[in-house]
């Protein structure tokens, strides 16, 4: 069996859970096209496309898990920091849409169970982290670093949960559910911290030196901490 990035590959989930997961995917990414009209504008757009470049780049990096299955880099709490979730999660699933098509990173018909993952789970989990850890650390390039790091292990670990709730509904191998679980926790732990630590990077270099590109900052700030981002 040839094995694919995080991404699942043809097979591994029966039919229809993944037909399900495509209808849940479809109706899910429309509502973030929606939300993310209002958040575009001049700033944003362009910083979509290199979060998505970004993310791409980083997400060829495999670590095989299981067969049929292997850990990488997500990227979901990066993009909700610099774009927001809704911008994030339609970056994402662009490069997913994009990676399967033209590289065979990842099985066709479990599109939507990969894009449920790392597009929606991920990212709105790392939301809110990031939405709860802004509220007491500062608005800050330390605090925004900090979050990005703790948003991007635990959504690392919860996206790749999610295929272990996947495959309990409708997997089609002989590979024990607690079995997967532990692969899958354990391996993308350790993925989780390696991409923290280039997220925090990452974003915390951003908001020192362009604070207003960073979705976070300027959507979490209180007028009293307006310039407040060394």
């Amino acid at each position: 069996m040839e094995t694919q990035a995080m991404h699942i590959a043809n097979g591994i989930v029966n039919g229809p859970v993944s037909a399900i997961f495509v209808v849940v995917v479809v109706v899910a990414l429309a509502y973030c096209v929606r939300r993310a009209r209002v958040d575009l504008d001049d700033r944003l757009a362009p910083m979509a496309g290199l979060v998505a470049a970004f993310i791409f780049a980083v997400q060829m990096l495999n670590f095989p898990v299981l067969p049929g299955v292997s850990g990488h880099l997500l990227g979901g709490a990066l993009a909700v920091v610099l774009v927001g979730p809704w911008v994030g999660a339609l970056c994402i699933a662009t490069v997913l849409f994009v990676q399967c098509l033209l590289f065979a990173d990842g099985g066709l018909t479990a599109l939507g169970l990969n894009i449920f993952n790392m597009a929606l789970l991920g990212v709105a989990v790392a939301y809110l982290v990031v939405v709860g850890l802004l509220r007491v650390l500062p608005k800050t390039a330390y605090g925004v670093g900090v979050t990005a790091f703790i948003a991007s292990v635990v959504s690392v670990v919860v996206a790749s949960l999610g295929f272990v709730l996947q495959y309990a509904l409708g997997g089609t191998t002989e590979l024990s559910l607690s079995t997967i679980a532990a692969a899958m926790a354990g391996v993308h732990t350790l993925i989780g911290i390696g991409e923290g630590l280039i997220a925090a990077i990452t974003v915390a270099t951003v908001a020192r030196v362009r604070p207003d590109l960073v979705y976070a900052l300027r959507r979490f700030r209180t007028p009293a901490k307006v310039g407040a981002y060394a």
